[in-house]
């Protein structure tokens, strides 16, 4: 059984030192990796990378990240990623890695996803120039989401996303915003693959209540405002994943975000 903490939205600033970095040194030796759903600095500044960068160096367990829409807004995306891997993170974009934890191989595939929306109420390429190129991201997200998977070989895999797959974990969000927060494209990546576990942020205002893909694969929203606390902890490796008891409950920050998703 291993020990995932993942959360996403942390958006840091400057005043977010210490938000993290205690609750991990205080759960250390109870969980096996860290996993970031994107939207990792407020602004999309890379002075706010460097902060949580501070807060993740010399961790003694592997973390791995991806952007998310925050951390595109001032183009700086490539620095803020580079940021972070100068302190051992793996940021991923459509992109997999290997880890070894416990005996087992867990696979991590890594995209920050797009809208586009779901069943019944999606975007299509057709009509106008910008309404086929936000369709087309969508697309090519997912299409990146499913090749990262397939390319993995190892015991266990995982999606890690900063969009939704998946409505249920939008419940409470406006329905209106549900197009701008997520897409059935990257269920179907997942269902195709069916990965142990896929968790997502994004969805400030969304449900964290477990959730799957219409392929059965579990989904978890892990955006901090959400989740209310400095991560939250999933067992995989049995049939269902599971939230682990008594581990990092004790932190509930007020949400971090500023205004926007």
């Amino acid at each position: 059984m291993i020990r995932v903490a993942a959360v996403g939205d942390v958006h840091f600033g400057d005043d977010s030192a210490g938000r993290l970095r205690p609750h991990l040194d205080a759960a250390a030796g109870r969980i096996d990796l860290l996993l970031l759903a994107g939207d990792l600095t407020r602004r999309g500044l890379a002075a706010e990378a460097r902060l949580l960068a501070a807060e993740l160096r010399d961790l003694p367990l592997p973390v791995i990240a991806v952007l998310g829409n925050h951390d595109y807004h001032q183009g700086a995306e490539r620095e803020i990623a580079r940021i972070l891997t100068d302190v051992g993170v793996r940021v991923l974009e459509g992109e997999s890695t290997l880890v070894r934890l416990d005996g087992a191989t867990v696979g991590v595939a890594g995209v920050k996803g797009f809208g586009g929306g779901f069943a019944g109420a999606c975007a299509t390429e057709f009509g106008e120039r910008e309404m086929k190129a936000f369709a087309a991201s969508g697309r090519q997200a997912a299409a990146a989401l499913r090749a990262a998977l397939e390319g993995l070989v190892c015991d266990l895999r995982v999606a890690l996303l900063h969009y939704s797959p998946v409505e249920a974990t939008l419940v409470g969000e406006p329905p209106a915003m549900w197009p701008f927060l997520g897409s059935y494209l990257l269920a179907e990546a997942l269902d195709t693959v069916g990965p142990v576990l896929a968790v997502h942020g994004h969805a400030h205002a969304g449900s964290a209540e477990a959730a799957h893909t219409p392929g059965g694969v579990p989904v978890r929203n892990v955006a901090q405002p959400v989740i209310r606390r400095a991560f939250a902890v999933i067992e995989v490796g049995g049939r269902e994943p599971g939230v682990a008891a008594g581990i990092a409950r004790g932190a509930r920050p007020a949400d971090p975000a500023g205004s926007g998703s």
